[in-house]
């Protein structure tokens, strides 16, 4: 049976709302996920506070900040790794190795990484917890909206947003810290001496944080970021995402008639139409529509729905984290069952091992020097007038260690007079530590021919050993 994830029902939540214009305001709720979600919350922010004034010892010369982003010198530092523009495609297949492990994590329980772990998520959970303590829970937040300001409500929105300002400030502050030296540009804003250009990037990251955090909020979950889209072609009914069981629920009833209809022996629903799994959704959707697209999976309708069920002494799991194939068993009094190993999720798996295995194998393999070569293009060849042809090259080492090496260069795979011009008595080439040199190099062959010629660079342990390929042509 095909299942379409329904959007209709959140397009009419976003125009009610934008009609009403009123935003969608999530009540407090407590259980097992809510206290999940805080803990998440917190080691988040905990490392993404941190990671900048964590050190790291390089050696001399070197930074010795552990994660830094040094775009001015071509380098990013993570611990012991650092990776030159020579190295990004390291950084691809990490790219595409995390995409993986996203598609398998949403093959097995659909948007966890949304509900739980995204920035958008940790950052609205923080000014949610903010406008709580200063205005209130929902009830007195929503009387609030529209009413005449007062003195004491000025006050509250006042201290609201100074200090949304001041989380947004902090968040903005934090993130150009990975580019530069933390603690040099801490002291550098303590003391009011940041460039305009440090000014500058720290305002529009305040300004962001600010507005998609304290304003945009569902926006940006539901509309704005493209995860949401992918969806309906990622779906998997398999997968343990927040589901409302309409076979145990339906027909939506009051406790007080449910009980009396249970007394005569008649089916009565367990849902009494509460609301409450509306009330604290942070996107204001209604999760006993059917399988949403807006959904964040964070879970939050479970606990409360898990409440109102234990408050009525019914079984809790009326919301609760199944598979839609479940659903459907459950409709026809089924055996439910579980299928997080099935071959689309061994596949996946699989494919994410192979290409951790990759990634490490190349880091681990990874010289600290590279050789490049590039063939004259114009001419190709040039024929002397003793009938020898000539060929030339431009050959560029980069040492990508800390330390200064000197590489002998020669030449294989054909028998060809090897000159570099300019200093034809430069042997061997000296290249500073972290740095590059590009010469320019002839090869003359008396007895010309088309061939692949090798060249090679060792430096002065003979144990590094460059190596680039390239093509001799008679004309």
């Amino acid at each position: 049976m095909a299942v379409t994830i329904e959007i209709d029902h959140a397009r009419a939540r976003a125009k009610a709302v934008a009609a009403a214009g009123q935003p969608v305001v999530p009540q407090s709720v407590r259980g097992p996920i809510r206290r999940i979600k805080w803990v998440v919350v917190l080691l988040t922010l905990s490392i993404y506070y941190v990671t900048p004034f964590l050190r790291w010892d390089r050696g001399p010369g070197a930074p010795d900040q552990a994660v830094l982003l040094d775009f001015a010198n071509g380098r990013l530092y993570a611990f012991f790794i650092e990776i030159w523009p020579q190295d990004l495609y390291l950084v691809t297949g990490l790219l595409v190795l995390s995409s993986a492990i996203l598609i398998l994590t949403n093959a097995l329980a659909g948007r966890l990484w949304c509900g739980f772990a995204c920035p958008q998520t940790v950052w609205t959970d923080l000014f949610l917890l903010v406008e709580r303590v200063i205005e209130g829970d929902r009830r007195l937040r929503l009387k609030n909206i529209g009413a005449p300001i007062t003195v004491k409500r000025a006050a509250q929105i006042a201290m609201k947003h100074a200090l949304w300002l001041m989380i947004s400030l902090a968040t903005g502050g934090t993130l150009i810290f990975y580019f530069t030296d933390a603690p040099g540009l801490l002291r550098g804003l303590a003391h009011g001496e940041l460039s305009a250009n440090a000014l500058t990037w720290i305002a529009v990251f305040t300004g962001t944080t600010y507005g998609l955090a304290g304003f945009a909020r569902e926006q940006v979950c539901t509309f704005m970021c493209p995860w949401p889209r992918l969806q309906g072609a990622i779906w998997d009914p398999e997968a343990f995402i927040v589901n409302y069981r309409d076979y145990r629920g339906e027909q939506r009833i009051s406790a007080k008639k449910a009980a009396e209809l249970r007394l005569h022996g008649k089916p009565a629903g367990d849902c009494v139409d509460c609301g409450q799994c509306v009330a604290v959704c942070p996107i204001g959707i209604d999760i006993r529509k059917g399988p949403n697209f807006a959904c964040t999976n964070c879970g939050l309708c479970v606990d409360a729905c898990d409440s109102v069920m234990s408050k009525l002494g019914r079984t809790r799991g009326l919301i609760d984290y199944e598979t839609w194939r479940n659903i459907e068993r459950g409709r026809r009094n089924e055996r439910r069952t579980s299928r997080l190993i099935r071959p689309k999720t061994v596949g996946l798996a699989a494919g994410c091992m192979v290409l951790a295995a990759v990634i490490t194998v190349s880091f681990i393999t990874k010289t600290s020097a590279t050789l490049s070569v590039q063939h004259d293009r114009d001419p190709l060849a040039v024929r002397l007038s003793e009938g020898a042809v000539r060929n030339a090259y431009t050959v560029k080492i980069l040492n990508k260690s800390p330390a200064p090496h000197a590489y002998r260069l020669s030449v294989s795979g054909l028998e060809a007079a090897m000159a570099i011009i300019g200093n034809e008595h430069q042997d061997p080439i000296e290249v500073q530590a972290e740095g590059s040199e590009t010469i320019r190099v002839t090869l003359t062959m008396t007895k010309p021919e088309e061939a692949d010629v090798v060249f090679t660079a060792r430096d002065e342990t003979g144990q590094v050993a460059l190596t680039a390929k390239d093509r001799f042509v008679e004309r």
